[in-house]
């Protein structure tokens, strides 16, 4: 399944230094507000050592891992909602994203120039969020406009349960709160409020874009963020975008840990990047494992193993009769399939079995 993150924020926070950190693709890195314009898109593999223990295991002619498609969009600014600078453009390369990494300027750099004069991530953050809000509140008012009279004496249960959506959103809204604090319970409002695709009701995680000094221990400026979205139960991630550019330049593995271990780093952001960006969205990976190809396919958290075949070909599902499922940590114990199903570690699952996270699996169809 192909998963899209949006990299968002203030022009001159670090966005593109990062995208071309994290990414196969380079994005233009410049002292000046919207250097970046067409929203750059590049791909990026979600790091995962239980690859390269399978490769070990298995030998296989290649390795596939997971991936990430990272956007690179441009700058906000004020307005945005109302089309000041590239709003508009903005606001709908956001729309086409699975979840926002909103980058927080968290460091002081006399050299690089501060779209509103100073530093200060809490207010940059609210700039975003209200242009953010402020365009989910026009969607919502159209919206309403369009279905209240059908809701209201049609009899139409479908555009009464879309009315109640709305009206829910748009007290949120007016508060400025963002539609992800509206919380629904029944199924079918879930999947209603999300086919609205409101810009605020993605999952977001503030990425706190430090100096080289902050980037273990953190700052001044990220505490600030911290009890800014206490309340929001949002990740937050300290990075530093200009160490990660210096790793990004090492191509020796050797000399990226020392580089790590000399800063007091166990990982570099970018891994611990793309594995939150992964965990945010609530995605899992399972693998298929053999002399051809160990490649990890992503599924969402609570897939039944028809869907998580249906990721390989559509076919696998609509044709599914059951799925041969050997547990990550037997598959290394024992060392391979057949050693798993000598030991009685290989199970054979129907259609409502629920794929963990790290199961090695293979599957038989018939359409």
């Amino acid at each position: 399944m192909a998963v899209k993150c949006g990299i968002v924020g203030l022009p001159n926070v670090g966005k593109s230094t990062l995208f071309n950190c994290i990414s196969t693709g380079k994005a233009q890195a410049a002292n000046f507000p919207f250097c970046t314009i067409e929203p750059n898109i590049g791909s990026t593999i979600v790091p995962d050592k239980r690859l390269e223990v399978l490769e070990k295991l298995v030998h296989p002619q290649r390795v596939v891992p997971a991936t990430v498609e990272i956007v690179d969009i441009a700058g906000l600014v004020k307005g945005a909602s109302k089309g000041e600078g590239l709003g508009n453009q903005f606001l709908a390369n956001i729309r086409e994203t699975d979840a926002i990494l909103h980058i927080l300027r968290c460091f002081d750099d006399p050299n690089i120039v501060h779209v509103d004069g100073n530093v200060n991530p809490v207010r940059d953050k609210e700039v975003i969020d209200l242009e953010l809000q402020l365009k989910d509140l026009e969607t919502v008012e159209n919206r309403l406009a369009k279905v209240q009279k059908q809701a209201q004496t049609g009899g139409d249960k479908q555009a009464k349960r879309l009315y109640d959506i709305l009206v829910r959103y748009k007290e949120a809204l007016v508060q400025g709160k963002s539609a992800r604090t509206v919380k629904f319970d029944s199924p079918d409002d879930i999947k209603a409020a999300r086919e609205l695709f409101l810009l605020t009701d993605k999952p977001v995680m503030y990425v706190c874009n430090v100096d080289e000094a902050s980037a273990a221990t953190g700052n001044k400026y990220v505490e600030a963020v911290r009890e800014a979205v206490k309340d929001e139960e949002a990740e937050i991630l300290v990075i530093s975008a200009k160490i990660e550019s210096e790793i990004a330049e090492l191509e020796d593995y050797d000399e990226r840990q020392m580089f790590l271990q000399e800063i007091g780093l166990e990982e570099s952001g970018m891994v611990r990047l793309i594995q939150s960006a992964y965990s945010l969205l609530n995605l899992r990976t399972y693998f298929t494992a053999g002399p051809q190809e160990v490649k990890a396919w992503t599924i969402n958290k609570g897939d039944k193993a028809p869907a998580a075949a249906g990721v390989i070909h559509s076919d696998f599902e609509k044709g599914f009769i059951r799925a041969e499922v050997i547990k990550y940590e037997d598959y290394v114990k024992y060392g391979s399939e057949s050693a798993c199903r000598a030991a009685g570690k290989l199970y054979v699952e129907g259609k409502d079995y629920v794929v963990e996270d790290g199961d090695v699996m293979h599957f038989l169809f018939n359409v």
